[in-house]
């Protein structure tokens, strides 16, 4: 049993890495702004959720204090516009990074998991992917004094995934689809197998010092992510493909939008200039859950039953059609 603190745990991959964590018995500390957003969490045995401002210095070192290892989810996809990076992803994915580094050293915390983009570098055409490798590197220049391990996911689906959901719900609607990026390029790796190797990467020493890319088996540009998730919602519509300037036009009206319908903003246009694929395998051993054992359970408003469809899927047997 370890005590592990999870910065980001009441969202959509914290949640399901936290319940692997108390699946094998762990003591999880879940720090949050409001305790009210975890509420799925509180239920949970040996974990303690915590009310803390994980900007403050001081607060996060009490909040590691007698931590056997970290796991820092924490990113934003959208924010204030700057040079090299606005401030909001300054905050999240550079300046928190450091604080959790810096904190970890001082409570004696001798492990740190931490959570990237597949594509992040300094000189990528978003400042996502550009803050997300700064926050990368805060983690690698205290790899002499910490055991740390970077994980780099593409895009991520699951019941609760902002992502095919998303796109899902907007077919329910509209009469037809308007895509930017129509041929932009993914490997979406399934919730379910990402928390698994943060799991696995936890007590795995070869991890230490490592960076690993999380994908799926299968590659899919947008359009047929949306054509599929319109069809497997019962909600298909047709997708009329935007071409460069359009799209780019499209995403600085969206950003204009109040937040719950802002799906897109010209920094996600920037992007999806970088396919977000990789021909790695997913780490330790961990067998890549293909979109279709998963998602048509969840995307037809089955939610509970879409676990069965990945135990089926990782049993050797063909999922059924609901």
């Amino acid at each position: 049993m370890a005590r592990i603190c999870v910065l980001g745990g009441s969202g959509f991959i914290g949640r399901h890495l936290i319940e692997k964590l108390v699946e094998r018995a762990h003591v999880v500390v879940a720090a949050t702004r409001r305790r009210e957003r975890a509420k799925h969490l509180i239920t949970l045995p040996t974990v303690d959720v915590v009310e803390a401002d994980i900007h403050d210095p001081a607060g996060l070192e009490r909040l590691f204090a007698r931590c056997d290892a970290v796991v820092n989810l924490v990113g934003i996809l959208q924010g204030r516009n700057g040079v090299p990076y606005g401030p909001d992803f300054a905050r999240a994915h550079v300046e928190l990074p450091k604080k959790v580094v810096a904190a970890c050293l001082r409570a004696g915390v001798p492990r740190l998991l931490h959570m990237s983009a597949l594509k992040a570098a300094p000189d990528a055409p978003s400042q996502y992917l550009r803050s997300k490798a700064d926050g990368e590197a805060a983690v690698v220049a205290a790899r002499a004094q910490l055991a740390s391990t970077i994980f780099r996911p593409s895009v991520v689906f699951g019941p609760e995934d902002q992502f095919l959901n998303v796109f899902a719900r907007l077919q329910r609607f509209l009469p037809v689809v308007l895509l930017a990026c129509p041929d932009a390029r993914f490997q979406p790796v399934y919730v379910g197998d990402v928390a698994e190797c943060f799991v696995r990467g936890l007590d795995a020493d070869v991890s230490h010092g490592r960076a690993y890319d999380l994908v799926g088996p299968r590659e899919y540009t947008l359009r047929e992510l949306v054509e599929y998730a319109g069809r497997e919602s019962g909600h298909p519509r047709p997708v009329i493909g935007l071409g460069d300037r359009l799209s780019y036009w499209q995403a600085r009206v969206m950003e204009l939008a109040p937040l719950p319908l802002r799906v897109m903003s010209r920094d996600n246009y920037w992007s999806m200039q970088v396919p977000s694929v990789s021909g790695a395998a997913l780490p330790f051993g961990v067998p890549a859950t293909p979109l279709e054992a998963v998602a048509p359970v969840y995307l037809k408003g089955i939610y509970p039953r879409s676990r069965y469809s990945e135990f089926r899927y990782h049993a050797g047997r063909k999922t059924r059609e609901v």
